[in-house]
């Protein structure tokens, strides 16, 4: 890698990290403006950074997982509807598959982990503006796994499970994810199907062993 070529491409280019939590923010901004990023602006909230993303163009979108405002699904759609050229990394601590398999939907450019060496945020940043995708090995590895494993619950239904784990009826899915009834039943046969189980219980406990919903969810 020639260093002042990258350099001098990192000075013109425009940086927005996303993430709740202020010292994260502060660590990443004071690192990318150390190497030479030319404009890195953080926020707290997805709310703050769409207020601003009319007004200012990044190149690329550095973004958590869970933050307090909007899913992370509802804000890459949001991101690329304004800004259909940004490219969008994914800086995590989140290992769940649930987690994996939704990344993999989104098609997002990069994943890193907040465990990674702060030198391979530049890596992917330089990645991502040439074209490439950028997947630390630790996502790589889950994302092996995840293909091993030979099971994909789509989207929707990883939303219906769950549900399903927080105790809704088919009747509050359906109100939640505005769907039917019907289709909440279809899924569920689907699901069942998909984990090879045969009752509720064993649906959460596959579920949970599968990494398709967090542990933490109350049932």
């Amino acid at each position: 890698m020639n260093q002042n070529i990258e350099k001098n491409r990192l000075e013109n280019i425009s940086v927005a990290v996303v993430d709740d939590h202020e010292v994260v923010l502060e660590g990443y901004k004071s690192f990318l403006l150390k190497h030479s990023v030319g404009n890195v602006e953080a926020f707290t909230s997805a709310t703050a950074m769409l207020n601003r993303t009319p007004d200012r163009s990044f190149d690329v979108f550095i973004l958590d997982v869970e933050l307090p405002d909007l899913n992370v699904t509802a804000l890459i759609e949001n991101i690329r509807e304004q800004q259909p050229k940004a490219k969008i990394l994914i800086n995590t601590i989140h290992e769940e598959m649930w987690v994996v398999n939704r990344m993999i939907e989104n098609k997002v450019d990069g994943v890193m982990y907040k465990t990674n060496q702060l030198d391979q945020l530049l890596e992917a940043i330089i990645a991502v503006l040439d074209g490439k995708k950028f997947y630390c090995p630790k996502f790589r590895k889950l994302m092996n796994k995840l293909q091993m494993q030979n099971v994909v619950l789509t989207k929707r239904e990883i939303d219906v499970v769950r549900s399903i784990a927080m105790g809704l009826s088919t009747k509050e899915i359906a109100h939640q994810l505005f769907i039917s009834e019907n289709t909440v039943e279809s899924h569920r046969q689907k699901i069942f199907e998909k984990l090879g189980v045969r009752n509720m219980a064993e649906l959460i406990v596959k579920a949970i062993a599968d990494g398709y919903i967090n542990v933490k969810i109350p049932t």
